[in-house]
């Protein structure tokens, strides 16, 4: 129960690492609030909201449809959740993301701003949506990947976007501690997730065996630890850093 009494807004959550990170910040005492896109995850997220009402702590989790690369759907998440909690927010974790396996000659103009808009605006957008009612210290988390500093074949969008998103935590933390709030990013490796399932083998297999904690892929709740230690008091001192989460697999 370290973020008990805390709220928490989780975007792009009704599935994949963003589910397992809502959920688990629930156990921990947060009351939280998920972001989707489509209606057919709508049945997702009931599923979360579910499990969530029976923890035995008294936390709710609540979901919102939002496409959070527009900036009324980021005012409209923020609204919705200090409605429903209190007029305040303690944690974002801008999680939403999308990836396209596009080579160069292949990428459109409709390509770069469907990645950029979702996976940096958004977070640009919920950031400063948040900004009149983040209680401080305030945490940010921003979920990146591995693939911001590594180079991949036909991701270029992505890893671009990510290596952006990794700036805008640099900025942001810059920005934001004056009152103790904290701006970190995440950088997970090959993680099991709805995610991994579109990267190709040729990829992530190769990632997997060089990988030095047991040549495996990580698992969600890995993620949603570190995630969580980044969103409690004993990361105060903690601000402007990636952190990398690939069991060794890159090591900076």
């Amino acid at each position: 129960m370290t973020l008990a009494g805390k709220v928490a807004i989780v975007t792009g959550a009704s599935r994949g690492i963003g589910s397992v990170v809502a959920v688990d910040l629930a156990k921990r005492g947060a009351s939280v609030c998920i972001t989707h896109v489509s209606e057919s995850s709508k049945s997702k997220c009931e599923a979360l909201a579910s499990e969530v009402s029976k923890l035995s702590n008294g936390t709710k989790l609540m979901f919102v449809q939002a496409d959070v690369s527009k900036e009324d759907s980021a005012t409209l998440v923020v609204k919705t959740t200090t409605e429903a909690f209190g007029d305040h927010v303690d944690i974002l974790v801008n999680n939403a993301a999308v990836v396209i396996d596009r080579a160069i000659s292949e990428t459109t103009k409709d390509d770069f701003d469907r990645v950029f808009h979702t996976n940096v605006l958004g977070p640009l957008l919920m950031t400063k949506a948040l900004l009149p009612h983040l209680r401080t210290p305030g945490r940010i988390i921003n979920v990146s990947s591995v693939g911001a500093r590594v180079g991949y074949a036909n991701l270029a969008l992505y890893g671009s976007s990510k290596a952006g998103l990794e700036g805008l935590t640099r900025s942001f933390a810059a920005e934001l501690g004056d009152k103790g709030t904290t701006v970190n990013a995440v950088a997970p490796g090959p993680v099991q997730s709805d995610m991994l399932q579109t990267i190709p083998d040729s990829i992530k297999l190769p990632q997997k065996e060089a990988t030095a904690v047991q040549k495996r892929f990580g698992e969600a709740q890995e993620i949603a630890n570190a995630v969580a230690y980044l969103a409690g008091p004993d990361s105060s001192w903690v601000s402007g850093q990636v952190l990398n989460l690939s069991g060794g697999w890159t090591m900076y």
